[in-house]
C-alpha cells in the first residue's frame, strides 16, 4: 500500500513539475508586447457590442452540439467497421484454420469479461461455420444501415428546422 502511495504521489509530482516547468519556459521566452488590442474581447469573430454581460446569440451553442453529436456517433462506425471486416474475412471458406483462429483471436481480443468460464475462447469462434459468419456480416450491414437511417433523420429533421442555417433571419425572408 506504501509503495503505491509514494508511486502516486511521484507521479502527481512529475506531472505538476511538467507544468510548472513550462509555464516557466513559455513565459521567459515569449516576447512582451503588450498592446490594447489583446486586452480587448473576441467572441467567435463577431465584435463586440456593449458589456460582456449580456446574453449573445445561441447559434454557437447549437452548432456545437450538433457537431459533437454527430462526431460522437460517427465515431461508433469504427467499431462497426472492424468487426464487419473481420466477419467478412472469416466468412472467406478458403482460410487455413490458423487463419481462422487468428481472425477470432483478433475479432474476442478487445472483448472484455469477469468470468473467464464465461467467455467464448478463440478455438470456439474458429470453429464458427462460414454460413454463419455471413449471415452475422449481413445483420451487422443492416445493422449500420438502421444507424445510419437514423442519423440521417436527425439530420433532415435538424436541416428541416433551420438549425443548420446559421443566419436564420436572412433564412426566414426568402
Amino acid at each position: 500500500m506504501i509503495a503505491l502511495v509514494c508511486t502516486l504521489v511521484i507521479f502527481v509530482g512529475v506531472g505538476v513539475g511538467f507544468l510548472w516547468t513550462n509555464l516557466l519556459v513559455g513565459q521567459l521566452l515569449r516576447p512582451a508586447k503588450p498592446a490594447p488590442e489583446k486586452g480587448d474581447i473576441y467572441e467567435c469573430g463577431e465584435p463586440t457590442i456593449g458589456s460582456s454581460w449580456i446574453q449573445f446569440d445561441l447559434r454557437f451553442y447549437v452548432v456545437a452540439l450538433l457537431f459533437v453529436i454527430f462526431d460522437v456517433e460517427m465515431a461508433f462506425f469504427f467499431p462497426w467497421a472492424v468487426a464487419f471486416g473481420t466477419t467478412n474475412q472469416l466468412a472467406d471458406e478458403s482460410l487455413s484454420p490458423v487463419q481462422r483462429h487468428a481472425l477470432a483471436d483478433s475479432l474476442l481480443a478487445p472483448v472484455p469479461s469477469a468470468d473467464a468460464a464465461n467467455m467464448a475462447t478463440a478455438a470456439d469462434a474458429a470453429d464458427v461455420p462460414s454460413a454463419f459468419a455471413k449471415r452475422l456480416a449481413w445483420f451487422l450491414f443492416l445493422d449500420i444501415l438502421v444507424f445510419f437511417g437514423v442519423l440521417l433523420v436527425g439530420f433532415a429533421y435538424l436541416w428541416k428546422r433551420g438549425d443548420l442555417d446559421w443566419v436564420r433571419s436572412l433564412a426566414s425572408q426568402k
